[in-house]
């Protein structure tokens, strides 16, 4: 795989003060630049910013992916396994309610993953995944 740079990616929170606090608190993000309407995360090594977006009606969206309805649209990190494992159990003393609990996915097969989902508070779903071997990342 080649080196890897961190992306870019701004979401749409409809509660900024609350999800400032979740991803400072809950994720333990390191807060960057900010103004009234944008907060800047390090999540994990990448840039992610929380934008003020009045609230809408949009229901969640899921797909059914290995027997379990996941969100779309999601984003989120590929950890390494044993920081997916550390960072899991953290989430899970700290109460988050899980859209899909940690669990392996695809076990046994190529692409075999660790993977968990769950809503900031905004509605926004985040996936966080982990693979054993991470020369499956993009194996067919």
């Amino acid at each position: 795989m080649q080196n890897v740079t961190p992306f870019h990616v701004a979401i749409p929170v409809h509660n900024l003060d609350e999800c400032r606090t979740f991803y400072r608190e809950i994720l333990e993000c390191e807060e960057g630049r900010s103004s009234d309407h944008w907060v800047d995360f390090n999540l994990f090594g990448h840039q992610l910013v929380i934008h003020y977006k009045p609230k809408s009606e949009e229901e969640l969206h899921t797909n059914p992916v290995d027997g379990k309805n996941v969100p779309v649209p999601h984003y989120g990190v590929v950890l390494p396994w044993d920081v997916f494992q550390s960072f899991s159990k953290k989430l899970e003393v700290k109460g988050i309610a899980f859209v899909i609990e940690p669990y392996i996915r695809f076990k046994g097969e190529v692409g075999e993953q660790a993977t968990m989902f769950f809503l900031d508070p905004a509605g926004n779903a985040l996936e966080f995944k982990a693979f054993k071997d991470m020369g499956q990342l993009f194996a067919k």
